[in-house]
């Protein structure tokens, strides 16, 4: 592996919670421009994993590495500020606020004189616009349309936007599909395959395999807190292997599914 293209790596990472163990020495790396499948039955750790990488939680024990240097990341804001943006199922977006309040969520641009604090309104309903036609969104939604008004494929479009204009390194899509119809559903597959050709690295976890299959690069299984394959090449092996190994039902990762 050339690790210069590593964006990310989670070094031996444990977490406990009481007397169980949450998270048992788990290793995970994101290349750069890699959409990542992480699997795994209810309980297997994904959600843990993933909170510690957005700063949700922190691991017990072992190293975060971005860009191959430690990072600290104790809370939201730190992953924030290195790159990494988590989209959650229900996209922590604020209902009554507008679609362009909600894409800068406290960062938004200010007009001059910048003492004077006021919102350039103008500037965040230009690029609400734009970000909206470009994951995907074809109809004429006004930026000003609050967020309760939208689909749930249109929340999950605003947060995808958001994490794109800010530039995330990485993109975290935790269940993106759920609760959603089949059009939506395309929308956002078709969003992660954009994130990756615009140069950002994605985590998809879905419960959905099928939905995994269509999008991800390389497949990882966790299973009651160990990674139990790592490398999996979605073209090189089938639904029902990778479901074996989920379940636990056969340990051996498909022939030539190195990454």
């Amino acid at each position: 592996m050339n690790n210069d293209n590593e964006l990310v790596r989670m070094d031996h990472i444990n977490k406990f919670f009481g007397r169980v163990q949450a998270l048992n020495d788990v290793t995970f790396t994101v290349q750069k421009n890699e959409i990542v499948g992480l699997l795994g039955d209810n309980g297997a750790g994904k959600s843990t994993l993933i909170k510690i990488l957005s700063g949700a939680l922190t691991a017990d024990s072992g190293d975060i590495y971005m860009h191959g240097k430690k990072a600290d990341i104790r809370n939201t804001t730190d992953a924030i500020s290195y790159g990494i943006e988590t989209i959650y199922q229900d996209s922590a977006l604020v209902p009554q606020l507008s679609i362009a309040r909600n894409l800068f969520l406290g960062r938004e641009p200010v007009k001059e004189p910048a003492f004077l604090n006021r919102m350039d309104q103008g500037k965040m309903n230009e690029v609400a616009r734009n970000l909206l036609k470009q994951v995907g969104i074809t109809k004429e939604i006004p930026p000003t349309t609050p967020i309760s008004a939208l689909s749930g494929g249109e929340r999950q479009a605003v947060a995808i936007a958001r994490a794109l204009y800010f530039e995330s390194d990485l993109i975290i899509l935790d269940e993106p599909t759920n609760n959603l119809g089949v059009e939506e559903t395309q929308g956002v597959l078709r969003f992660v395959r954009n994130a990756r050709d615009a140069g950002h690295s994605c985590i998809f976890i879905a419960h959905n395999i099928h939905h995994v299959f269509r999008v991800v690069d390389r497949i990882v299984v966790l299973r009651r807190g160990k990674k139990v394959a790592d490398n999996i090449d979605p073209k090189k092996t089938t639904i029902e292997a990778v479901e074996n190994i989920i379940t636990g039902m056969g340990d051996a990762v498909p022939a030539d599914a190195s990454h």
